[in-house]
């Protein structure tokens, strides 16, 4: 430890350098996580908020939630079964308040759940990003498709779907506005394993994200662009302590000649790459928690600590495995050989 210690301090430069682009990597990956998570919170927040369990929808709708149509007898005996299911149903619309102004909305109604909120006839209750515009308890919102108005009620927090407010309105209310008679899906909490209902094709809460348009497309070209990031910063790792390796050629020769074992000197090398790699996450770790206090109100970021700490050790670990491959040559070095070639 003290001779990678040493070494450390008498290339300083060397080890900034490396030190900089892995905070600059691990920075931008940080950001990029948290607008990852912001953004699939912003899009299905109403359904990754559910208990676990399993939804159902019409097989017939192919995987699309807003063509699904649950029939109304296989309805009520599957909620007569099923005390603690809930049947329900989501489509986007918009909602014009007392100066005309229209605010895009997703409309949700269900069966009486306290998975969902329950409300009266002419009431609604919406997310509260909508007071920010302008939208208090009291006022009436119409739709052109609904013949009254609706009260609101009162909010709700960070309940959005497909990045969209949701307006939790009372079920014959919905019937009315989309004129339809049956809901669109089932859900039960609680399930190991889904139960087969004919007609009816099950998702996990998980799987079923992937029915909301764009979520899947967004999340995937996210998450490749982490990974990609991640990958290259194994590579940064792998060809700085090549390059270093290269040049310690003969000091690997001089310290083996003096007894040194191959391990010692991989745990030199890991000793170095650990170290600077923790600085620089911790700096990287640090700001981009603070982004998050900073950041925009309309940006979707949530960087948690468990994403942050899991990042981390994905980067400590990939940092390893680049480190290690680049050491392979260690091994190779012939005292007298590398002796030879001189001390760089």
């Amino acid at each position: 430890m003290n001779i990678a210690w040493k070494e450390i301090k008498k290339n300083k430069v060397r080890f900034m350098i490396l030190g900089s682009i892995i905070f600059l990597v691990s920075f931008l990956t940080f950001i990029i996580s948290g607008l990852s998570n912001g953004l699939s919170q912003d899009n299905a927040a109403l359904i990754k908020d559910l208990p676990d369990g399993h939804i159902y929808m019409n097989s017939d709708a192919e995987e699309t939630y807003n063509a699904s149509k649950i029939d109304e007898n296989l309805q009520s005996k599957i909620l007569g079964d099923n005390k603690e299911a809930t049947a329900f149903s989501i489509q986007m619309g918009f909602v014009t308040d007392n100066s005309d102004t229209q605010h895009s909305v997703a409309f949700v109604t269900s069966t009486g759940s306290n998975l969902f909120e329950n409300v009266g006839k002419g009431e609604v209750i919406v997310d509260s990003s909508l007071k920010e515009e302008g939208i208090k308890v009291g006022d009436k919102l119409t739709n052109n498709q609904f013949s009254g108005a609706f009260i609101v009620k009162g909010f709700v927090d960070k309940k959005t779907f497909s990045h969209a407010p949701v307006a939790y309105i009372n079920t014959e209310n919905y019937k009315e506005i989309y004129r339809v008679s049956e809901m669109q899906l089932l859900f039960i909490p609680g399930e190991d394993k889904a139960q087969s209902f004919s007609g009816l094709q099950s998702f996990s809460n998980k799987k079923f994200l992937n029915t909301i348009p764009s979520y899947s497309a967004e999340q995937l070209s996210l998450n490749m662009i982490t990974w990609f990031l991640v990958v290259i910063s194994g590579m940064l790792f792998a060809i700085f302590f090549y390059m270093m390796n290269v040049q310690k050629i003969g000091l690997y020769g001089i310290l083996k000649a003096i007894g040194f074992k191959t391990i010692s000197l991989f745990v030199m090398m890991w000793y170095q790459m650990i170290f600077i790699t923790l600085i620089a996450l911790g700096i990287s770790a640090a700001l981009s928690q603070g982004f998050a206090v900073i950041a925009p109100k309309g940006l979707p970021f949530d960087l948690t600590t468990e994403a942050s700490i899991q990042l981390t050790f994905i980067f400590i670990t990939i940092g390893f495995v680049g480190a290690t491959l680049s050491g392979i040559q260690i091994k190779k070095v012939e005292p007298l050989q590398a002796i030879q070639q001189g001390v760089v």
